[in-house]
C-alpha cells in the first residue's frame, strides 16, 4: 500500500513548485547520507510522466531530492507500451499514490504536429513522425481537418488537448492504474508547466487529491 495518500503527495508537489517559483528551493534530500540511504531500495512519493524537453527537469521544478520521484519522459509525453509498463511498475511495485502527467508551453513536439498539417510540410524521419502522429488528433480538434496555416493554430490549446488525450489513453490502456484509482490509492494529475513563470497548472484530475492526511 502507498505510504502517502494521493492528496498528500500532490500537495507536497505543489509546495515544492511554489518554492521553485519563488526562488526559494530547499534542494532537499540531495546529500551523501540520502545517497547512501537509497543504495538498496527506493520508495518514491510520486511518478511523473513528462515531456523530454531539457527545460522540464522534474526534480528541480518540484524541489524534490534523490528517490522522491519515479520519472518517465519522452518527446511530447506520448503514451507507449514502455511508458505504460513503467508507470504500472511505479504503481504496482513501488506503490506510488500519485502520477503527474506534465506537459508544457512552447513544446517542440506540439509545434511539429501543427507544422505537419501545413500544405508544404516537410516529411519527418519515421521515428519522429511516429511520435508526432499521436499529437495530431489534438491538432485536428483545435484546427479542423483541412490543411492549416500553422501560424494561425493556438499551440497552447493543442498542448492542453494532447495532455488530456495522454491521461485518457493511459487509463484506457492500464487496467491496473484504473483499479488503483477506483480503490482510492492512486490519483492522476494532468498539468501544464509554464516555462517563463515556472508554475505548474493542473488541468485534469482523476481520482481524489482533496482528502486530508489522517491523524496518527
Amino acid at each position: 500500500m502507498p505510504t502517502k495518500r494521493p492528496g498528500t503527495a500532490w500537495r507536497e508537489m505543489q509546495r515544492g513548485n511554489a518554492r521553485f517559483v519563488a526562488g526559494e528551493p530547499r534542494h532537499p534530500r540531495q546529500d551523501v547520507e540520502r545517497r547512501h540511504e537509497l543504495a538498496h531500495h527506493q520508495l518514491p512519493d510520486a511518478a511523473l510522466f513528462g515531456c523530454a524537453d531539457s527545460r522540464l527537469a522534474a526534480e528541480i521544478i518540484f524541489d524534490k531530492g534523490l528517490g522522491d520521484l519515479f520519472v518517465v519522459r519522452n518527446a511530447g509525453q506520448v503514451i507507449s507500451d514502455s511508458v505504460v509498463g513503467s508507470l504500472e511498475y511505479a504503481v504496482g511495485v513501488l506503490n506510488v499514490p500519485l502520477i503527474v502527467v506534465l506537459g508544457h508551453d512552447e513544446c517542440g513536439a506540439v509545434r511539429a504536429a501543427i507544422d505537419s498539417r501545413a500544405d508544404d510540410a516537410t516529411p519527418l524521419p519515421p521515428h519522429i513522425d511516429g511520435l508526432i502522429q499521436q499529437i495530431v488528433p489534438a491538432v485536428t480538434r483545435v484546427a479542423g481537418t483541412a490543411v492549416v496555416d500553422p501560424s494561425t493554430v493556438d499551440a497552447s490549446l493543442v498542448g492542453k488537448e494532447h495532455l488530456r488525450d495522454t491521461v485518457s489513453e493511459l487509463l484506457e490502456r492500464s487496467v491496473m492504474i484504473g483499479e488503483a484509482i477506483a480503490a482510492g490509492t492512486l490519483a492522476i494529475v494532468g498539468a501544464n508547466y509554464k516555462l517563463l513563470e515556472g508554475t505548474v497548472v493542473p488541468d485534469v484530475i482523476v481520482g481524489n487529491v482533496g482528502e486530508p492526511e489522517p491523524t496518527p
